[in-house]
């Protein structure tokens, strides 16, 4: 029997769930055009907006030479880990 090796899984590749919350923690690019969106975002709570970043910052720290993991649809560059930080200090 051949055995086939999977591919790689990529978060900004998975499919969407049918889980939006959780869409939005796995895959903030896809989600959000700026860190300052999710702080201005009236449906979550503070709890929620620091998992989305902290998952966003994570994904810049991570994968560097992967930055669709960082830049939103139809957005010229990836958001800078420094903006997100800068949005993580702001729920302080």
């Amino acid at each position: 029997m051949k055995r086939q090796n999977p591919m790689p899984i990529i978060p900004s590749l998975v499919p969407e769930t049918s889980d939006f919350a959780l869409d939005r923690l796995l895959a903030p690019a896809m989600h959000f055009k700026h860190p300052d969106e999710v702080l201005n975002d009236k449906t979550m709570d503070l709890q929620e907006k620091r998992a989305i970043l902290s998952s966003w910052a994570s994904d810049a720290c991570a994968i560097d030479s992967m930055p669709a993991l960082r830049q939103p649809p139809g957005e010229e560059r990836p958001i800078s880990f420094d903006q997100i930080m800068d949005a993580l200090c702001k729920l302080d």
